[in-house]
């Protein structure tokens, strides 16, 4: 199944620029994986050591949070994903 997932823009240089991007999956793990596959750079950017997601990057599907299955999240086909890097500051 096909899922596109838009990448907010302090990602998109670890995807040749590009904004949205389709991947495979029935998971948003799966998801991210073939994201991955596609574009290795991003791995550092969105999972620690152990694979787990790093807690500053936020997955919506279809703009509704993932939290708190994130990786495990089941998408259907057609969903949207939407990642974002949360930058906090005064």
């Amino acid at each position: 199944m096909t899922i596109k997932v838009h990448l907010y823009s302090s990602l998109q240089q670890f995807t040749n620029d590009r904004s949205t991007i389709e991947v495979r999956g029935s998971t948003i793990g799966d998801c991210l994986a073939d994201l991955v596959k596609q574009f290795p750079k991003i791995k550092p950017v969105l999972f620690d050591k152990d694979g787990k997601l790093l807690e500053h990057i936020f997955v919506s599907v279809n703009l509704k949070s993932a939290y708190p299955e994130e990786l495990t999240k089941v998408v259907d086909d057609g969903d949207e994903l939407y990642i974002v890097r949360v930058i906090a500051g005064g």
